[in-house]
Parts: C-alpha cells; structure tokens; sequence
C-alpha cells in the first residue's frame, strides 16, 4: 500500500487519502491468486476540482501507472476535487 500512496502523493501532493487494503474480502476469487490486491480508495486533490467523474479516475489510473498491472487487481475509487 506504501507504493500505491506514494504514486498518488507524486501526482497529487496536496491529496487526503483513505486507502484500504480490502484482499481477504476476495479471498479464493481468481484475480486473488495472481496476488494484486483489491483496494478501496477515497482521495480528495485541488488537482481533481473541475473534472467530471471519468476524467477523475483517469488521473489516479494515470498516476498509480505500472502498479495497475504489478500490484493491483481491483480499484474502487471516489476521488474528488
């Protein structure tokens, strides 16, 4: 999870993050055993304010980068201006 917070704060840095590791809720679900996890995530960013909800979640997508195919299985995410 520390690189995950870290890849949003290098593109957000005035972000407020909740960032929770939800993988033993997915436990024997096929996109468990590649062993990415299943997070939910509330962010809040100056950077964010004006973007419609797509644009909003592009931006994480953006940031968090590699760690979508290395890290993560799974990103609900409510990310706000």
């Amino acid at each position: 999870m520390a690189r995950i917070r870290a890849a949003l704060l290098a593109r957000f840095p005035d972000a407020e993050i909740e960032l929770v590791d939800e993988s033993h809720l997915h436990a024997g679900h096929a996109g468990a055993a590649s062993g990415r996890g299943h997070f939910r995530l509330r962010m809040r960013s100056t950077d964010l304010s004006g973007l419609g909800a797509v644009a909003r979640h592009r931006a994480v997508y953006a940031a968090l980068g590699e760690l979508m195919q290395t890290d993560i299985h799974a990103l609900a995410i409510d990310a706000r201006g």
